[in-house]
């Protein structure tokens, strides 16, 4: 297994920059434990189709995200 680059922060300014900071963290872990970018590749076809495991995706995401909105007090010193 890689190491997985590190985060230097969960602060970000928007909501949509904490989606995006989520879906990162979501996918570095896959990335860490299979390198081999032809293997993930051949891997996704599988579950791209398949509703159970896009559904644990969002789940991961929507997780990384609560943890990144709790880390920003949920935007609400600063409103966009």
């Amino acid at each position: 297994m890689t190491n997985p680059p590190e985060i230097p922060t969960l602060l970000v300014d928007t909501p949509d920059a904490g989606l995006a900071l989520a879906i990162k963290l979501s996918r570095l872990p896959v990335k860490a434990t299979q390198p081999d970018p032809d293997v993930r590749a051949r891997l996704r076809k599988i579950y791209e189709e398949d509703a159970s495991a896009l559904i644990a995706v969002s789940q991961v995401v929507a997780t990384n995200f609560a943890t990144i909105a709790s880390a920003n007090n949920y935007w609400k010193e600063n409103p966009q």
